[in-house]
């Protein structure tokens, strides 16, 4: 094995040819292969091929452009794993940490391979890491897509469930056992199956880049199960794949890409942008930190040994540096053309909007996004915060961009728990949130909607534990959220007691129609449709384990709930009414009192006043939609007409009488969902003006049938 400084490494017997600076990464054309790096503070690169048996071979790579160091070598084909040395300063307290002993990932790697193996030569200066990091891997770019074509379904017309590839699979009992934790597994025909069930159109798939276990987990025999610690931005994570060396797990993302298109369902991916797994300044020097840490990463004005963090993981990305917006750029663009996926999710997105310190929604990655070419026809999903002072930007980013909705998880929490004084914005939330999306001429699809995601309670933890339970994650119960506007229905966790079960079957009834049935676009959290939990941890990020597993054994015992849920969806897919693409003309209390787009109605059956919607002890309303009065054209021009319905909401502990509304708005109602039944079925019918009783915690839907 060659010593980091030796320059006398024998080189392939092709010789090497000067390449080009662009593709970065390693590039294969069918003939061999280009090899190209950025670090603008190096003073020599070194490209690594590394054999089976884990000796290296160098090759100086001699030419430079613009800080691009490159070379061709035509021997090289896929399945060569590589490295790359750089040779630079070592003064990490004017933030250089150039230490040609580590072996770097490639920033543009396409795939890698092995394992991360802690110890000291991944942190400590001087000690050759080559045996216990990974290594990229050349890729094969060729792949049969067939005749598979992007869904490119409209957001009005989007159901989506956010999944983990490992957690939605490992249990699942039609699943062979070596498929179980991967993209194969996911492209299986039964969850493949399940989803169309359910009627959702996207999966959002938790992070797939290629992330990094951090010692401080695995040393308690824990590990980084959620994967928001990224190392590799063009890789699917290795550990996905059911034949997890060489390239094998870039084709199998493509495989299970193919297969969901084919059955009309999106993929769009979690993406961490943010940060990356080399974590604060005693993490270890893997990639970025080795090749140009100050191009790369934020680091601290006054102490540049040191990085900011607005993402509470020890680093943020330096989005001001021109190379570090075309790394994400880049890595976007190649999700999109070669691996076919439908659009993103971007965690902590605040963070990409500070050029300076303050969040700017004018900064130049949004401009980059916006002005792109491709990235800018996928769905792209904000979330629109980040740990950061001013970091909560819900409503404030630009007109391309959704949001997931954290308002509306927060009120539709509130309500249904019983909390006074939310009727108002409630009713905002429940409309498609105008008053976070209609200033900067966004429509209702702009707010993702969600009440549960991966980050917090499931929906049955939220309707049975009042304080989260995290002891298992090491840190005695100090992480994770403290404010969960969760309720436990009058006991913490298990219960044996009837009626607090029967509370909270109607909870979770009420909390997925309320998501569903609301204007805007909605997302489930995986499991949720059939009960799933996690013994009230609501920070399961450390737990690889059956603990954040979906239990699929769930889905026979809870079979009513999957039925409530597929019924719900198939009702909000069949009418239009339920997921308009404007915005309701009339909102509460805007003086509008007759526009029969909607209106609003107090219990006994009169239309809401001023009053009524700043009423600190109402908990109940009705609201009517008018599926005559849709007042936008469907997509070829033609008039939308619908049926009417009347959503009576009724949060308080007692079953209350609401007076279905006079003539002029219907004559003649029929139950279509009432969610104090196990599968929300019903066929009652109720004339205008007469007594319809809505049972205690309960949400009911009524179709006009005159």
């Amino acid at each position: 094995m060659s010593s980091p400084n030796d320059r006398s490494g024998a080189v392939t017997p092709l010789g090497v040819w000067p390449g080009t600076a662009y593709p970065l990464g390693a590039t294969y054309d069918g003939a061999g292969t280009n090899f190209s790096v950025f670090s603008e503070v190096a003073t020599a690169v070194e490209l690594c091929l590394i054999a089976k048996d884990g000796s290296q071979t160098r090759v100086h790579l001699d030419e430079v452009d613009g800080y691009v160091w490159h070379a061709y070598l035509p021997a090289v084909t896929p399945g060569q794993r590589y490295g790359f040395r750089v040779h630079g300063p070592y003064e990490p307290e004017l933030g250089m940490r150039c230490d040609p002993s580590k072996l770097l990932l490639d920033p543009y790697g396409k795939a890698f391979d092995g394992r991360f193996v802690n110890d000291p030569s991944l942190y400590a200066y001087g000690l050759d890491s080559l045996g216990h990091t990974m290594t990229g891997v050349v890729i094969n770019p060729f792949f049969d897509w067939g005749d598979d074509r992007p869904p490119k379904r409209p957001y009005h017309e989007t159901v989506i469930y956010e999944a983990h590839v490992k957690g939605m699979t490992m249990t699942h009992p039609e699943i062979p056992t070596e498929l179980r934790g991967t993209y194969a597994g996911l492209a299986h025909p039964a969850i493949i199956g399940h989803l169309k069930k359910l009627g959702v159109t996207a999966i959002e798939l938790m992070p797939v880049h290629q992330f990094f276990h951090d010692h401080v987990l695995t040393d308690q025999g824990l590990r980084n199960y959620w994967g928001y610690n990224s190392i590799g931005y063009l890789a699917p994570h290795n550990e996905y794949s059911a034949r997890p060396r060489g390239d094998a797990a870039v084709t199998e993302f493509k495989a299970m890409v193919r297969a969901m298109h084919a059955e009309g369902i999106e993929v769009i991916l979690d993406v961490v942008y943010n940060h990356t797994g080399e974590g604060n300044h005693w993490g270890p020097n893997l990639s970025l930190r080795g090749i140009d840490n100050a191009a790369y990463y934020r680091l601290d004005d006054d102490d540049p040994a040191h990085y900011k963090d607005y993402t509470g993981t020890g680093n943020s990305l330096n989005v001001r540096h021109p190379h570090t917006l075309q790394l994400i750029m880049d890595s976007l663009r190649y999700w999109v053309v070669d691996m076919h996926v439908d659009g993103f999710r971007f965690d902590l997105a605040a963070t990409l909007a500070r050029e300076l310190h303050d969040v700017d929604r004018l900064s130049t990655f949004f401009d980059l996004v916006h002005q792109d070419p491709v990235v800018s026809q996928v769905k792209l999903i904000a979330e629109p915060w980040d740990v950061g002072e001013g970091g909560y930007q819900v409503g404030n980013f630009p007109s391309l961009w959704t949001e997931w909705n954290g308002k509306y998880r927060d009120t539709v929490r509130d309500y249904w728990r019983g909390e006074p004084a939310t009727l108002g914005e409630f009713a905002y939330r429940l409309t498609g949130s105008s008053d976070l999306y209609e200033p900067t001429g966004r429509r209702p699809s702009a707010s993702i909607n969600f009440v549960t995601a991966h980050d917090g309670f499931t929906l049955r933890d939220l309707v049975s534990y009042n304080d989260k339970h995290n002891d298992a994650n090491g840190e005695d119960n100090r992480d994770g959220e403290h404010h969960n506007r969760s309720w436990n229905c009058g006991a913490e966790g298990p219960t044996d007691d009837p009626e607090i079960l029967a509370l909270r079957a109607r909870q979770q009834r009420n909390l997925l129609a309320t998501l569903i049935l609301s204007q805007g676009t909605p997302m489930l959290a995986h499991g949720d449709e059939m009960g799933r939990t996690q013994l009230g941890n609501n920070n399961v990020y450390c737990q690889d384990s059956p603990l954040a597993w979906m239990d699929w054994s769930l889905a026979q015992r809870n079979a009513e709930l999957i039925e409530f849920t597929s019924s719900v969806i198939a009702l909000r897919t069949a009418h239009p009414i339920f997921r308009r693409r404007r915005f309701l003309a009339a909102g509460p209390g805007d003086g509008h009192r007759h526009r029969r787009e909607i209106a609003w109605f107090t219990p006994a059956g009169a239309e809401m006043t001023t009053a009524d919607w700043h009423s600190g002890f109402g908990k109940s309303l009705a609201v009517l939609l008018d599926g005559d009065g849709i007042a936008e054209p469907g997509p070829r021009g033609e008039r939308i007409s619908d049926d009417s319905f009347l959503l009576c909401f009724n949060a308080h502990d007692e079953a209350i009488d609401f007076i279905v509304p006079g003539p002029e708005f219907g004559t003649e109602w029929t139950l279509a969902l009432d969610c104090s039944t196990p599968t929300g079925a019903a066929d009652a019918v109720f004339a205008a003006a007469t007594v319809l009783p809505v049972p205690s915690r309960c949400l009911l839907v009524l179709r006009r049938t005159d």
